[in-house]
Parts: structure tokens; sequence; C-alpha cells
């Protein structure tokens, strides 16, 4: 057994994971892991559905499967953990309406499909540990997500998600702390990905991007469980993760303060609107304005939404962003987001299907969307709130803000709101489920201290 160097802290982490038990967890951090649970379910049955490039990854999947183990969420499919993790995976994240973190990044989409997987190879897993895996990963990912300043580089989600993943999985496979560690160390191999791949147009990896992080993770546990070892020094070595990717630049005590003592995944906010996190703000105060106006389509001349440094990506080139060509380009198109919201009054996920990206009431609308660039707007810690400024044809300025957008930290969706989501998402997957299926699921979630075989809700929902 190789010994891990003391003053890397993922030997801290490792200790965690192995040490945690669902009786170290406060009462929040139970609630936010299964509202994630529910939630995460549910968008991805929703993009098995709607979303063109799942189709290609079924494909693959189905090509290269192996014995049938685990289950896919919205087809009927079992494959091996690997495979069933790339595919759920790929679906977690696709409509962009997965939970986030107050300060941005999405814990979960890499976490909960990795999770999943494991626990069906594993077997025996009660709600309860189920709970646990997914506290620690939130935990994890937050902690090392807020250790760092705020950049427009790396994407976070996957950089870091790939550990907060093989964590949750570790405690699935229940791991000794040194394979833990090691697992750490093998998992920096799938630790990759830019903000490229949200700025540039045109790909599907902006949809697809959590599969790939899920699967390293399922298989940076499974490989430590078998004896592999990992990079010793994995993030604070002469050539770590925290050194390379952040040059360094990171609060160590960020870390390791209070861990397993506070969990930080009871933060976690959940969408109301499948778009990029930041929209929503947009989204709500666009809609307050509609409805306190009165407002129609043909009564806007001219919408300002104040852009900080991350909405600017957003909004240019403006053109390209007024007439989005893909799903994710129009979910991270501020032009387009705001111009659903104008022109019907609510924002759903059929305005972001082929179809909805054709129409040519919200592209006229997206013609009058003219951000203005506002420092005052950068995203330096939490999301900034919106402002808008809306023209109407009467010759009044109007003006919004994003005070009070439904899932945020104070005014947070609740169990009711959740589940009417998760309803109507599941009634959008490839293999729609009985009504009955649909709410036994949500109930098991909502109770899911009390099950003994926390897999059976991903068999219901496969």
């Amino acid at each position: 057994m190789v010994t891990m160097p003391a003053d890397d802290f993922s030997r801290d982490l490792a200790k965690f994971v192995s040490n945690c038990r669902y009786e170290d967890l406060p009462a929040e951090a139970v609630e936010a892991a299964k509202k994630s649970i529910l939630d995460l379910l549910g968008v991805s049955l929703a993009a098995s559905g709607t979303v063109p490039a799942v189709r290609g990854v079924m494909e693959f999947v189905r090509d290269h499967g192996g014995k049938p183990q685990c289950s896919v969420l919205g087809f009927g499919d079992r494959a091996p953990p690997i495979m069933a993790a790339f595919a759920n995976g790929a679906m977690a994240h696709c409509l962009d309406f997965d939970d986030m973190a107050p300060d941005g990044n999405h814990a979960s989409s890499t976490l909960i499909p990795a999770v999943f997987a494991a626990a069906e190879y594993q077997g025996g897993l009660s709600g309860q540990d189920l709970i646990t895996a997914v506290a620690i990963g939130q935990d994890i990912f937050l902690r090392m997500r807020r250790s760092l300043k705020q950049r427009l580089d790396w994407l976070v989600t996957t950089v870091l998600g790939v550990f907060s993943a093989t964590a949750g999985v570790s405690y699935v496979l229940r791991l000794r702390e040194d394979q833990v560690a090691n697992a750490f160390g093998i998992a920096s191999l799938g630790s990759c990905g830019t903000l490229e791949m949200r700025f540039g147009t045109g790909s599907d990896l902006g949809e697809l991007y959590a599969g790939f992080v899920a699967k390293s993770a399922v298989m940076s546990g499974m490989l430590a469980k078998n004896g592999v070892t990992g990079t010793q020094r994995v993030f604070e070595g002469q050539a770590g993760i925290m050194k390379v990717y952040f040059g360094g630049e990171y609060d160590r005590t960020k870390i390791l303060d209070g861990l397993g003592t506070r969990f930080k995944g009871a933060s976690m906010q959940y969408k109301p609107w499948p778009v990029c996190g930041i929209a929503n703000t947009y989204i709500h105060a666009i809609l307050k304005l509609v409805r306190e106006h009165d407002l129609k389509a043909d009564d806007i001349q001219e919408i300002r939404p104040f852009v900080g440094d991350f909405q600017q990506r957003m909004s240019y080139p403006l053109e390209e962003r007024r007439r989005p060509t893909g799903s994710m380009d129009a979910r991270f198109s501020l032009p387009f987001c705001v111009a659903v919201a104008a022109t019907y009054g609510r924002v759903g996920v059929e305005h972001f299907t082929e179809q909805g990206l054709q129409d040519q009431a919200v592209l006229a609308m997206a013609q009058k969307v003219v951000p203005v660039d506002d420092s005052k707007f950068d995203w330096t810690a939490e999301m900034p709130d919106a402002r808008v400024e809306i023209d109407t044809r009467r010759g009044l300025t109007i003006i919004g803000t994003g005070k009070g957008t439904p899932g945020s930290n104070d005014f947070p969706l609740e169990w009711t709101d959740l589940v009417r989501k998760f309803t109507s998402c599941a009634a959008l997957a490839a293999q729609p489920k009985s009504s009955a299926a649909i709410s036994d699921a949500a109930g098991m979630v909502r109770s899911l201290e009390q099950v003994t075989d926390a897999t059976k809700i991903i068999r219901l929902l496969s």
C-alpha cells in the first residue's frame, strides 16, 4: 500500500469520505440531497425525449455495451456501470435545468448519475447511504469550488466535478481511506474541460459533458477498488491540479474548515426555467414586467438587459446570439432567453427544441434585445441580480430587476414545486412512464431515508 503524503488535502478528503455516515448529516443537507436526486432524475428524463444529441449517445452505448447491470433513464436499456453513468450523465445537463450552486456551476449532474451506476453495480444500497453519497459529493464540490477565485477559463463543473463524483462513488463502493485517495489520483485523468464549451457555439458538448465526467468517476472508484494506485499528490503536488489549473491560487482553509461537520450542499438551488443559471434572473425580471404592465409582444419596442462579464459571453456576437442554431446555444443566449419570456410570458422546454428555435415571433423579439455592458453586473461571487429596461411603443420606459427570482436562496423552490417540475419533465421521456410510476418515484425520493433499496427508484424510471 502506498502512503498518501500528509501535505496533500486529498488525504483529508479521503478520510472524510471513508468515515462519513448518514448520522453525521444535518437535516438541511439531507433535504438538499433528496431534492437534487428528484430534480436530476426529472430533467434527465425530459432530456431523453427532447434532445437530439441523446440519440447519438444511446447508439454508442448500445453498440459498446456489455453486462446489463445498470439502468439507463428513459429508454428501458441496461448497460455496464460505466456506460450507464455515461448515458445518464450525458442527459443530466442537456436541458441546463439541473441544480446549481448560488455561485454557479453544477454539483449534481456529474455526481448523481455516477452514484446510481455504482449503487446498482454494488447492490444493497439503502436510501440513507444514497443520501450520504450525494451529500458528500455536493459538499466536496462546493468546498473546492469556493476555494477558487471566479475565473472564465476552465469549466469548473467538469474539472472539479470528477473528484466530487469520485467521492460519491467511493462511498457507495465502500472503499477504504487509502483506496479513496487513490481514486482521487486516478480521477485526475478525467479532470478537464474549458468554458469554450459554453462560450463557443455549434457543439453538442455543452449538453453532454457531464456524461464524460460521470463515466470517469465510476472508472476511478472501481479501479481503486481493484488495487490500482493513483497520483499521490493529485491536488497539491508540484504539478498538481491546484497549481497547474489554477496557478496555485486557492484557499486551502475553505476546503478543509468544518469538513465532516458542515455540509455545503445545503445551499443548492433548483431552477424554474431550462436555461443557463444566470439567465433565470433576467427571465424573472422580464416576466414581472410583462405581468405588471400587461405587455403584449407588439407593445415592446426595445429590451435592454444590463450585462456584466459573464453575461456578455451570452450576448455576443449579438446577431449570432439572437439566432442560435442549437438548443444549448439557445439556453446560453441571453437575447433568445429574454425574447422567449417577453413573447410568451413563460419559458418552457418546448421553446428550446428544434421547432422552438425556428419560432419567428421569438426571433423577431430577439432583434429588439440590445445588451448594455455594465461592470456593476460582473459575476464575482454569487450571481448578480438582473436589471432590464423595456421601451414600449407608448413611449414609456419601464425598469425591472431580478430580485425575488424563484429558486434563489431567498426564494427557494419547495417540495411541491420540485414534484411539479419532476412530473412535467418525466412526461417528456423517450419512453414515458405511467403517472403511477412517476408518482411512486417522487414519493420514494421524498421519503428516501426510509427506503431499503435505493436503486428501485432508477429502475422504476428506466
